[in-house]
């Protein structure tokens, strides 16, 4: 099932629960879903309300 392209909370929620479902590790499905998201924030010209992963420690 492809990703949904958005940029809200609840479309990355929802494409990190798909990609859990295929199988990926946890690490890898919000990296894969934060990227979408960012793909699609500078498509609709939204670049700054792109989600950062951010760092612990």
């Amino acid at each position: 099932m492809p990703l949904k392209q958005g940029y809200s909370q609840r479309t990355i929620r929802s494409n990190i629960r798909t990609e859990l479902k295929a199988g990926r590790p946890m690490k890898q499905a919000v990296a894969i879903s934060l990227n979408t998201a960012r793909k699609a924030a500078a498509k609709a010209g939204h670049p700054a309300r792109a989600p950062r992963k951010g760092r612990k420690g």
